[in-house]
């Protein structure tokens, strides 16, 4: 049957007193997540600069939407006791026997009511939506029963993605401890320009200038799995300027320009036309060093130790010589190999467990929208 939100959604407006609640935890839009279901982070109140806004109360099991900015697809349900902004919906069934609370985030992660919130928001920099608004969504609510069954796979679906999460994290953490200690508890013997090629030629040493290059720039780059998912095609005697440094297959391509971001990438191409941004140190690495460059450049104690070298202004940035003369420890080759099996396999273990997140959130995406 069709349905007007207003009729079977209703605001709980509670008032907390920020200063004085026997509640202990807080949410912000920081903490609620686009796409998801559940709210899994939160701040503490005691110690915290949350402003006056912050008088809102919620209860586990209450759904919280983010009127601020709907193209981002904040409102999940929360799992315990807590205050939130004004600029917070806290929402809960009018009638459980008419509108299931578990399935109430559901409709709010739908397609349709994401389509409507951007149709009605309003504003103009900050865009939102407000409960009037909001109110008078209209949609398809199936019975009692259809929405317990669908529910219960939604759910178990979403709690299954979880646990893959953990999963996920926990090998990071495992990766992440076990490369320390062959990295870092180690004397360092050299820096990193010990173990790579540094004859990188410059396009116009390999190429003329009617020739097509394939351009990779930092926007090129995928941060999650350091890979390079697009370039951009340019007659040389057109290309951008910092189209200069050609590249090849198994080259390690580390951002100098803002090195927080870790914009690294692995070249998987064997094509002959790959030019790289001089916004990247290109690492050629030498016998079977890749894995081992790969994981020392990855690493925190790097990007913190490039962060300190960075100057200059809007776009702090470090030059290759920074990069190159990184000190590490020079392994042998057979140390080297025995690294690259290690990082593989840890690497084929976290593709996997991503690949499993990625079906799930589909399937889930499918049974919400169906």
């Amino acid at each position: 049957m069709k349905v007007i939100f207003k009729d079977v959604v209703k605001r709980a407006n509670t008032k907390e007193d920020r200063f004085n609640t026997e509640k202990i935890y807080y949410v912000g839009g920081e903490h609620i997540h686009s796409n998801e279901l559940l709210i899994n982070e939160r701040g503490i109140i005691k110690g915290s600069t949350i402003g006056p806004m912050f008088y809102f109360g919620f209860k586990a099991g209450q759904v919280l939407f983010v009127t601020r900015n709907p193209h981002l697809r904040k409102t999940a349900m929360v799992e315990f006791d807590g205050i939130c902004s004004e600029k917070t919906l806290v929402l809960e069934t009018m009638n459980p026997s008419v509108l299931s609370q578990d399935y109430l985030p559901i409709i709010m992660q739908s397609d349709n009511f994401w389509h409507y919130c951007e149709e009605h928001k309003s504003g103009g920099v900050n865009y939102f939506i407000n409960w009037s608004t909001l109110a008078d969504y209209e949609f398809e609510l199936p019975s009692l029963e259809e929405q317990h069954s669908h529910s219960q796979k939604i759910w178990a679906a979403y709690r299954l993605r979880e646990s893959y999460k953990k999963l996920l994290a926990a090998t990071d953490e495992m990766v992440k401890s076990q490369f320390i200690e062959m990295l870092f508890k180690k004397p360092i013997t050299g820096k990193i320009g010990d173990l790579v090629d540094k004859k990188i030629f410059s396009v116009k040493k390999i190429h003329s200038m009617n020739d097509i290059i394939e351009y990779i720039d930092i926007s090129s780059v995928e941060r999650s799995n350091h890979s390079i998912v697009e370039t951009t095609s340019y007659v040389v005697s057109n290309a951008p300027s910092r189209a200069q440094q050609c590249v090849r297959l198994d080259d390690i391509l580390v951002s100098t320009v803002r090195p927080i971001n870790r914009n690294i990438a692995v070249v998987n191409s064997d094509k002959n036309n790959l030019v790289a941004s001089t916004g990247f140190c290109v690492l050629r690495p030498k016998l079977a060093f890749k894995e081992y460059l790969l994981a020392i450049v990855q690493s925190d104690k790097y990007t913190e130790a490039m962060i300190d070298k960075a100057s200059g202004g809007l776009y702090p940035a470090v030059n290759n010589g920074d990069v190159l003369n990184y000190g590490i420890y020079i392994p042998d080759e057979e140390f080297a190999k025995k690294f690259s099996l290690i990082y593989q396999q840890a690497d084929k273990s976290k593709f996997e467990l991503k690949q499993c997140i990625e079906n799930i959130d589909k399937v889930i995406k499918s049974l919400i929208n169906r």
